[in-house]
Protein backbone atom coordinates (compact mmCIF):
# COMPACT_ATOMS: atom_id res chain seq x y z
CA UNK A 1 0.00 0.00 0.00
CA UNK A 2 2.63 2.34 0.91
CA UNK A 3 4.55 1.36 -2.55
CA UNK A 4 1.35 2.42 -4.29
CA UNK A 5 0.78 5.62 -2.68
CA UNK A 6 4.41 6.97 -3.58
CA UNK A 7 3.93 6.09 -6.88
CA UNK A 8 0.43 7.93 -7.47
CA UNK A 9 2.26 10.54 -5.35
CA UNK A 10 5.44 10.60 -8.18
CA UNK A 11 2.44 10.76 -10.52
CA UNK A 12 1.38 13.92 -9.24
CA UNK A 13 4.39 15.64 -11.02
CA UNK A 14 3.67 14.54 -14.34
CA UNK A 15 -0.04 15.34 -14.57
CA UNK A 16 0.21 18.76 -12.97
CA UNK A 17 2.85 19.41 -15.78
CA UNK A 18 0.78 18.33 -18.69
CA UNK A 19 -1.63 20.29 -16.74
CA UNK A 20 0.30 23.75 -16.63
CA UNK A 21 1.56 23.13 -20.28
CA UNK A 22 -1.84 23.09 -21.60
CA UNK A 23 -3.50 25.37 -19.55
CA UNK A 24 -0.70 28.19 -20.16
CA UNK A 25 -0.38 27.58 -23.93
CA UNK A 26 -4.80 27.59 -24.64
CA UNK A 27 -4.43 31.29 -22.31
CA UNK A 28 -2.17 32.35 -24.70
CA UNK A 29 -4.20 31.03 -28.00
CA UNK A 30 -7.25 33.36 -26.35
CA UNK A 31 -7.22 36.69 -27.91
CA UNK A 32 -7.28 39.86 -25.87
CA UNK A 33 -4.59 40.66 -22.97
CA UNK A 34 -4.66 41.44 -19.41
CA UNK A 35 -4.62 45.67 -20.05
CA UNK A 36 -6.50 45.74 -23.51
CA UNK A 37 -9.48 46.31 -21.42
CA UNK A 38 -7.80 49.80 -19.88
CA UNK A 39 -9.33 52.00 -21.75
CA UNK A 40 -7.77 55.11 -20.29
CA UNK A 41 -4.51 53.52 -20.38
CA UNK A 42 -2.29 54.58 -23.79
CA UNK A 43 -0.14 52.27 -25.97
CA UNK A 44 2.78 53.27 -24.66
CA UNK A 45 1.34 52.42 -20.99
CA UNK A 46 0.57 49.09 -21.82
CA UNK A 47 3.58 48.40 -23.49
CA UNK A 48 5.43 49.52 -20.34
CA UNK A 49 2.95 46.94 -18.08
CA UNK A 50 3.89 44.26 -20.98
CA UNK A 51 7.61 44.51 -20.50
CA UNK A 52 7.22 44.95 -16.72
CA UNK A 53 5.58 41.72 -16.51
CA UNK A 54 7.49 39.56 -19.32
CA UNK A 55 4.57 40.20 -21.77
CA UNK A 56 6.55 41.41 -24.32
CA UNK A 57 9.15 38.52 -24.64
CA UNK A 58 8.67 35.39 -26.49
CA UNK A 59 6.19 32.56 -25.53
CA UNK A 60 8.31 30.17 -24.42
CA UNK A 61 10.68 32.25 -23.00
CA UNK A 62 7.41 32.99 -20.63
CA UNK A 63 6.61 29.71 -20.56
CA UNK A 64 9.87 28.66 -18.83
CA UNK A 65 10.18 31.40 -16.76
CA UNK A 66 6.75 30.65 -15.41
CA UNK A 67 8.00 26.97 -15.05
CA UNK A 68 10.89 27.81 -13.13
CA UNK A 69 8.95 29.80 -10.38
CA UNK A 70 6.33 27.27 -10.37
CA UNK A 71 8.82 24.56 -9.32
CA UNK A 72 9.71 26.83 -6.47
CA UNK A 73 6.24 27.20 -5.72
CA UNK A 74 5.91 30.37 -6.76
CA UNK A 75 2.84 31.26 -8.90
CA UNK A 76 3.86 34.99 -9.66
CA UNK A 77 2.15 38.07 -9.25
CA UNK A 78 -1.98 38.85 -9.98
CA UNK A 79 -2.34 41.59 -12.28
CA UNK A 80 -5.80 41.99 -10.69
CA UNK A 81 -4.57 42.04 -6.83
CA UNK A 82 -1.36 43.90 -7.74
CA UNK A 83 -0.40 44.22 -3.73
CA UNK A 84 -1.02 40.17 -3.46
CA UNK A 85 0.90 37.75 -5.22
CA UNK A 86 -1.39 34.36 -6.84
CA UNK A 87 0.00 32.05 -3.70
CA UNK A 88 -1.64 35.38 -1.17
CA UNK A 89 -4.85 35.28 -3.56
CA UNK A 90 -5.21 31.12 -2.97
CA UNK A 91 -4.40 31.09 1.27
CA UNK A 92 -6.95 34.19 1.62
CA UNK A 93 -9.67 32.81 -0.72
CA UNK A 94 -9.11 28.83 -0.33
CA UNK A 95 -10.18 29.00 3.37
CA UNK A 96 -13.85 30.25 2.81
CA UNK A 97 -14.21 27.80 0.08
CA UNK A 98 -12.97 24.78 2.25
CA UNK A 99 -15.62 25.86 5.38
CA UNK A 100 -18.51 25.80 2.37
CA UNK A 101 -17.44 22.51 1.19
CA UNK A 102 -16.52 20.45 4.25
CA UNK A 103 -20.24 21.58 5.46
CA UNK A 104 -21.38 20.41 2.16
CA UNK A 105 -19.90 17.65 2.09
CA UNK A 106 -21.51 16.53 5.43
CA UNK A 107 -24.96 17.35 4.06
CA UNK A 108 -24.52 15.68 0.88
CA UNK A 109 -23.22 12.38 2.61
CA UNK A 110 -25.62 11.99 5.48
CA UNK A 111 -28.70 12.61 3.26
CA UNK A 112 -27.13 10.96 0.40
CA UNK A 113 -26.42 7.61 2.33
CA UNK A 114 -29.40 7.46 4.69
CA UNK A 115 -31.83 8.04 1.68
CA UNK A 116 -29.95 5.52 -0.44
CA UNK A 117 -30.12 2.96 2.39
CA UNK A 118 -33.57 3.42 2.88
CA UNK A 119 -34.60 3.28 -0.64
CA UNK A 120 -32.37 -0.04 -0.71
CA UNK A 121 -34.07 -1.93 1.76
CA UNK A 122 -37.35 -0.96 0.89
CA UNK A 123 -36.93 -1.99 -2.63
CA UNK A 124 -40.40 -1.57 -5.42
CA UNK A 125 -42.09 0.03 -2.48
CA UNK A 126 -43.04 3.63 -1.43
CA UNK A 127 -40.11 4.19 0.04
CA UNK A 128 -37.97 3.36 -2.81
CA UNK A 129 -39.98 5.82 -5.10
CA UNK A 130 -40.01 8.67 -3.03
CA UNK A 131 -36.59 9.60 -2.33
CA UNK A 132 -35.19 8.00 -5.35
CA UNK A 133 -37.67 9.93 -7.52
CA UNK A 134 -36.31 13.40 -5.45
CA UNK A 135 -32.94 11.97 -6.08
CA UNK A 136 -33.47 12.17 -9.83
CA UNK A 137 -35.35 15.52 -9.80
CA UNK A 138 -31.80 16.87 -7.43
CA UNK A 139 -29.57 15.03 -10.39
CA UNK A 140 -31.58 17.15 -13.25
CA UNK A 141 -31.93 20.37 -11.53
CA UNK A 142 -29.14 22.18 -11.56
CA UNK A 143 -26.96 24.38 -8.90
CA UNK A 144 -27.65 27.54 -10.72
CA UNK A 145 -31.50 26.94 -10.70
CA UNK A 146 -31.66 25.53 -7.23
CA UNK A 147 -29.19 28.38 -5.61
CA UNK A 148 -31.98 31.13 -6.73
CA UNK A 149 -34.34 29.50 -5.66
CA UNK A 150 -33.61 28.56 -2.32
CA UNK A 151 -32.70 32.07 -2.02
CA UNK A 152 -36.02 33.28 -3.01
CA UNK A 153 -37.34 31.07 -0.38
CA UNK A 154 -34.77 31.13 2.47
CA UNK A 155 -33.44 34.38 1.83
CA UNK A 156 -37.40 37.10 0.47
CA UNK A 157 -39.49 35.02 1.77
CA UNK A 158 -38.99 33.65 5.04
CA UNK A 159 -35.95 35.82 6.08
CA UNK A 160 -33.58 33.17 7.43
CA UNK A 161 -30.84 33.87 5.03
CA UNK A 162 -28.88 36.67 3.57
CA UNK A 163 -29.53 37.16 0.09
CA UNK A 164 -26.70 39.25 -0.67
CA UNK A 165 -24.42 36.65 -0.26
CA UNK A 166 -21.07 36.35 2.04
CA UNK A 167 -21.10 40.31 2.76
CA UNK A 168 -25.13 39.84 3.71
CA UNK A 169 -26.70 41.56 7.02
CA UNK A 170 -25.96 39.82 10.09
CA UNK A 171 -29.41 40.07 11.20
CA UNK A 172 -31.09 36.84 9.61
CA UNK A 173 -30.35 33.57 11.67
CA UNK A 174 -28.40 31.56 9.35
CA UNK A 175 -25.02 31.90 8.56
CA UNK A 176 -24.09 33.39 5.06
CA UNK A 177 -22.21 30.17 4.49
CA UNK A 178 -25.34 27.91 4.62
CA UNK A 179 -27.33 28.51 1.71
CA UNK A 180 -24.25 27.61 -0.64
CA UNK A 181 -23.33 24.49 1.23
CA UNK A 182 -26.71 23.49 1.37
CA UNK A 183 -27.00 24.07 -2.48
CA UNK A 184 -23.70 22.17 -3.31
CA UNK A 185 -25.07 19.70 -0.49
CA UNK A 186 -28.40 18.85 -1.81
CA UNK A 187 -27.26 18.29 -5.28
CA UNK A 188 -23.91 15.70 -5.06
CA UNK A 189 -26.77 14.26 -2.47
CA UNK A 190 -28.69 12.82 -5.05
CA UNK A 191 -25.96 11.32 -6.48
CA UNK A 192 -25.00 9.52 -3.63
CA UNK A 193 -28.28 8.31 -3.05
CA UNK A 194 -28.43 6.74 -6.10
CA UNK A 195 -24.94 5.22 -5.58
CA UNK A 196 -25.57 3.94 -2.37
CA UNK A 197 -29.14 2.34 -3.46
CA UNK A 198 -27.10 0.17 -6.29
CA UNK A 199 -24.07 -0.75 -3.96
CA UNK A 200 -26.85 -1.60 -0.99
CA UNK A 201 -29.12 -3.44 -3.81
CA UNK A 202 -26.18 -5.67 -5.15
CA UNK A 203 -24.38 -6.74 -1.23
CA UNK A 204 -28.34 -7.67 -0.20
CA UNK A 205 -28.55 -10.14 -2.60
CA UNK A 206 -25.42 -11.74 -2.13
CA UNK A 207 -25.05 -15.51 -0.67
CA UNK A 208 -23.55 -14.15 3.20
CA UNK A 209 -26.39 -11.64 3.36
CA UNK A 210 -28.71 -14.90 2.74
CA UNK A 211 -26.57 -16.98 5.51
CA UNK A 212 -26.44 -14.20 8.07
CA UNK A 213 -30.34 -14.20 7.66
CA UNK A 214 -30.92 -17.49 7.93
CA UNK A 215 -29.04 -17.60 11.16
CA UNK A 216 -31.47 -14.99 12.51
CA UNK A 217 -29.13 -12.32 12.79
CA UNK A 218 -31.00 -8.93 13.19
CA UNK A 219 -31.80 -6.89 10.10
CA UNK A 220 -30.32 -3.76 11.57
CA UNK A 221 -27.32 -5.43 12.19
CA UNK A 222 -27.21 -7.07 9.12
CA UNK A 223 -27.24 -3.98 7.23
CA UNK A 224 -25.08 -1.59 9.28
CA UNK A 225 -22.61 -4.47 9.98
CA UNK A 226 -22.33 -6.50 6.60
CA UNK A 227 -23.68 -4.74 4.05
CA UNK A 228 -22.79 -1.49 3.94
CA UNK A 229 -19.73 -2.03 4.45
CA UNK A 230 -19.04 -3.40 0.53
CA UNK A 231 -22.26 -1.19 -0.19
CA UNK A 232 -21.20 2.27 -0.17
CA UNK A 233 -17.75 1.21 -2.38
CA UNK A 234 -19.54 3.06 -5.02
CA UNK A 235 -20.35 6.26 -3.14
CA UNK A 236 -16.42 6.09 -1.69
CA UNK A 237 -14.78 5.98 -5.36
CA UNK A 238 -17.39 9.04 -6.18
CA UNK A 239 -16.27 10.81 -3.20
CA UNK A 240 -12.72 11.21 -3.97
CA UNK A 241 -13.50 13.75 -6.87
CA UNK A 242 -16.36 15.26 -5.78
CA UNK A 243 -14.90 16.23 -2.13
CA UNK A 244 -11.98 18.10 -4.24
CA UNK A 245 -15.15 19.31 -6.07
CA UNK A 246 -16.79 20.59 -3.19
CA UNK A 247 -14.06 22.33 -1.31
CA UNK A 248 -12.78 23.92 -4.16
CA UNK A 249 -15.92 25.72 -4.38
CA UNK A 250 -18.14 25.30 -7.13
CA UNK A 251 -18.02 28.63 -9.66
CA UNK A 252 -21.58 28.95 -10.13
CA UNK A 253 -22.36 28.67 -6.65
CA UNK A 254 -19.98 30.93 -4.99
CA UNK A 255 -21.11 33.69 -7.75
CA UNK A 256 -24.88 33.53 -7.57
CA UNK A 257 -24.69 33.55 -3.51
CA UNK A 258 -21.36 36.02 -3.79
CA UNK A 259 -19.14 34.41 -1.91
CA UNK A 260 -15.56 35.29 -1.82
CA UNK A 261 -13.90 32.12 -2.12
CA UNK A 262 -11.93 30.50 -4.67
CA UNK A 263 -14.22 29.99 -7.40
CA UNK A 264 -14.82 33.39 -7.78
CA UNK A 265 -11.34 34.31 -8.21
CA UNK A 266 -11.11 31.90 -10.54
CA UNK A 267 -13.96 33.01 -12.41
CA UNK A 268 -12.58 36.91 -12.20
CA UNK A 269 -9.20 36.09 -13.37
CA UNK A 270 -10.44 34.21 -16.56
CA UNK A 271 -12.67 37.54 -17.23
CA UNK A 272 -9.13 39.81 -16.51
CA UNK A 273 -7.04 37.65 -18.56
CA UNK A 274 -4.86 37.42 -15.28
CA UNK A 275 -2.83 34.31 -16.52
CA UNK A 276 -0.88 33.97 -13.37
CA UNK A 277 -3.91 33.51 -11.05
CA UNK A 278 -5.54 31.26 -13.98
CA UNK A 279 -2.59 29.07 -14.07
CA UNK A 280 -2.25 29.02 -10.13
CA UNK A 281 -5.96 28.67 -9.39
CA UNK A 282 -5.83 25.52 -12.57
CA UNK A 283 -3.14 23.84 -10.96
CA UNK A 284 -4.17 23.83 -7.62
CA UNK A 285 -7.07 22.44 -8.16
CA UNK A 286 -5.44 19.38 -10.38
CA UNK A 287 -3.60 18.86 -7.52
CA UNK A 288 -6.54 18.57 -5.18
CA UNK A 289 -8.33 16.12 -7.16
CA UNK A 290 -5.50 13.83 -7.53
CA UNK A 291 -4.39 13.50 -3.81
CA UNK A 292 -8.69 13.24 -2.98
CA UNK A 293 -8.60 10.66 -6.01
CA UNK A 294 -5.55 8.84 -3.72
CA UNK A 295 -7.51 9.28 -0.68
CA UNK A 296 -10.55 7.63 -2.03
CA UNK A 297 -8.72 4.85 -3.27
CA UNK A 298 -6.60 4.25 0.35
CA UNK A 299 -10.25 4.26 1.76
CA UNK A 300 -12.00 1.76 -0.92
CA UNK A 301 -8.57 -0.74 -0.06
CA UNK A 302 -9.67 -0.73 3.22
CA UNK A 303 -12.84 -1.05 3.07
CA UNK A 304 -12.48 -4.08 -0.09
CA UNK A 305 -9.71 -5.93 1.16
CA UNK A 306 -9.90 -7.45 -2.60
CA UNK A 307 -8.58 -3.82 -4.32
CA UNK A 308 -5.22 -3.81 -2.73
CA UNK A 309 -3.98 -6.04 -5.48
Amino acid sequence: MIKVIAGRLLQLIPVLWVILTLTFFMTKIVPGGPFSAERQATPEVIAQLNAYYGLDKPVWQQYLGYLSKVVRFDFGPSYTYQSESVNEVIARAFPISLQIGTLAFFIALIIGVTAGVVAAVNKNKLWDYLPMSIAMLGICLPTFVLGPVLALVFGLILKLAPVSGWYGLNYVPLHPMVMPAVTLGLFYAAYIARLTRGGMLDILNQDFIRTARAKGVPEHEIIFRHAMRGGLLPVVAFLGPSFAGLISGSFVVEKVFNVPGLGQEFIKSVFNRDYPLILGTVLFFGALIVIFNLVSDVVQALLDPRSRK
